[in-house]
């Protein structure tokens, strides 16, 4: 590395996994995983070891392969940022705390309980071809999240 990027903080993922530790969504900021089974495996493997612990009421920092993972459980969402093994765990824990009060905001606007218009809504998000790509990405995740919270309030 360099002297200037010895100073710059890094994120080296953002992990949204539901209660099965299945992807909601993820964004990926290394090539530290350079294939998508690679980051799969990686997003299976800290689920499985964070799965257990009590990160409910305030966030929970780990080790997991030279890396720190920062995150924090809420309901069935499972928050998970990484950086590596030297970065800040205050910077970590602050770029979580935003990633978890942005969800928090995109899931309040969910105030439809009829499936049918649910599902209709999200229909026709999902087929707005004209919808920039970043766009297209929060209406996938807002349909994940949809789901998710049918289905948990369908149990």
């Amino acid at each position: 590395m360099d002297r200037e990027t010895d100073f710059c903080p890094s994120v080296k993922n953002i992990l949204l996994l539901d209660s099965e530790g299945k992807r909601v969504a993820v964004k990926y900021y290394s090539d530290d995983w350079p294939t998508n089974s690679a980051k799969e495996a990686f997003e299976k493997a800290i689920f499985t070891k964070t799965q257990k612990t009590n990160a409910r009421t305030e966030a929970e920092i780990a080790m997991f392969e030279n890396n720190i993972i920062v995150y924090k459980f809420v309901q069935d969402l499972h928050f998970y940022v990484t950086g590596s093994e030297d970065e800040s765990e205050l910077i970590l824990a602050t770029v979580l705390q935003g990633f978890f009060d942005a969800v928090g905001i995109l899931l309040r606007i969910i105030l439809e309980t009829d499936a049918n218009s649910i599902a209709s809504k999200v229909a026709s998000h999902s087929i707005d071809s004209g919808a920039p790509l970043s766009e297209q990405t929060i209406s996938q995740a807002l349909a994940t999240a949809r789901e998710h919270l049918a289905r948990s309030l369908l149990k």
